[in-house]
């Protein structure tokens, strides 16, 4: 018997009736921001949902489990533009594919997963060369001398050669069929989506399936495959943001998710990148090159820097999706700022967070001149509005920058 429990993203919590089993399952899984027992009524589970948005179905041993669906706080055709903008904001249009009727985020993320591959299968399976090393009762390609006689011992069929064919068994068409098989082992999919992700399954039939668990295959962007390009973006968002695996004490999950945390800081630094191309200059997205002391033993990981054409630092950005506090955001985040702007020479740094308490906030650090901004993006308006406030921000910090650099204020290097 599975039960069915539906939360709000970062909403109060809720006591819930579960077997005891199916409780702990659910906290082991680390799912909710907060599962245990209620205090206050016998047999029921406090469950409160954290960043995480999607549906899974935990099962324990002997058939009892649960099915938790996490609604995001965003409306769900905002949701996946910021993930299709984030995997291609150059190829991603909103409304390039319809949600249809679904208004639950799984059944509505099946359906634009399907749609993509559909229009990118329009024109036929692509084709490519692969490079192939098995045993051939013919000569064809190189001739792998050494392979031959260390498995054949001397027998002349068959041959091991090395050949390069032209196949639609390629890395591009492996990774759409490896999306439609995970996405019909996922619940909740409709029985409409089910049967157009039959069809293209239909069409991948002879594409070598790939071994679940293992390092996902690389493609590169090409001309050649410029029409696959959203349909891998999201087929690799299924293949990373499912789960089919069995947890300790034989717990079996399986579902898709979402962490909004990285679906917001992905959206803003790309799309701030994207902003900032008009400006010249160079964008750095999570830099692993910047310490804070002389002995670069402590390492520091911004979101988002952009060097001006002189090479040095102008700008640095932290993207912070989180549940505000009533007097505002965290400290610590204006504590983490200030270090990298201490780090790169920087009299300005900026957090930006997912509406907040106000739109625009500066703090002025004592003795040092720091300036902290705590900017805030409405994620609840159409994408063409949402892009627009990105820009404003991106002049804003470039205008700042270019204020300190006239000011003389010292710009340290990376």
């Amino acid at each position: 018997m599975t039960s069915d429990v539906t939360l709000i993203e970062h909403g109060p919590a809720r006591a819930v009736p579960l077997p005891d089993a199916v409780g702990r399952a659910l906290a082991a899984s680390r799912i909710l921001e907060e599962a245990g027992p209620d205090p206050y009524e016998p047999g029921a589970w406090r469950l409160r949902a954290g960043s995480k948005v999607g549906a899974v179905t935990l099962t324990v041993p002997g058939g009892e489990g649960v099915t938790v669906r996490i609604t995001p706080k965003v409306p769900i055709a905002r949701l996946l533009f910021l993930v299709g903008y984030s995997s291609d904001p150059r190829g991603w249009r909103d409304g390039a594919v319809e949600l249809a009727t679904h208004d639950e985020l799984l059944p509505a993320f099946a359906h634009t997963v399907e749609r993509q591959i559909d229009r990118a299968l329009r024109q036929g399976l692509l084709q490519g060369y692969r490079t192939a090393d098995e045993p051939s009762p013919v000569v064809r390609g190189r001739f792998r001398e050494a392979e031959q006689i260390r498995r054949r011992f001397g027998m002349p069929l068959p041959v091991e050669v090395t050949y390069d064919e032209f196949t639609t068994d390629n890395v591009e068409n492996q990774l759409l069929r490896a999306a439609v098989d995970r996405l019909l082992c996922l619940p909740d999919v409709p029985r409409t989506v089910r049967t157009r992700l039959m069809h293209q399954r239909s069409r991948l039939a002879d594409v070598t399936p790939l071994i679940r668990g293992q390092t996902l295959p690389g493609w590169h962007p090409t001309r050649l495959n410029t029409r696959y390009h959203p349909a891998l973006h999201l087929a690799e968002t299924v293949l990373r943001g499912s789960s089919s695996e069995h947890l300790p004490g034989q717990l079996r999950m399986d579902g898709f998710l979402f962490d909004m945390n990285g679906v917001y800081e992905d959206f803003v630094c790309k799309a701030l990148r994207e902003a900032m191309r008009a400006h010249g200059g160079r964008t750095v997205l999570q830099a692993r090159n910047i310490h804070m002391d002389e002995g670069e033993s402590i390492r520091l990981r911004p979101d988002f820097v952009w060097y001006g054409e002189s090479g040095l630092p102008m700008i640095v950005a932290d993207a912070k999706y989180k549940a505000r506090r009533k007097r505002g955001f965290p400290n610590e985040d204006l504590y983490q700022l200030l270090a990298y702007c201490t780090a790169l020479g920087l009299a300005e740094g900026h957090l930006i967070y997912a509406k907040g308490n106000a739109p625009h906030v500066s703090h002025h650090v004592r003795h040092a001149g720091t300036i902290l901004h705590q900017h805030a993006i409405d994620l609840d308006q159409q994408p063409a509005g949402l892009l627009a406030e990105i820009d404003a921000l991106a002049r804003h910090m470039l205008h700042g920058a270019a204020m300190s650099s006239q000011g003389g204020h010292p710009l340290g290097a990376a």
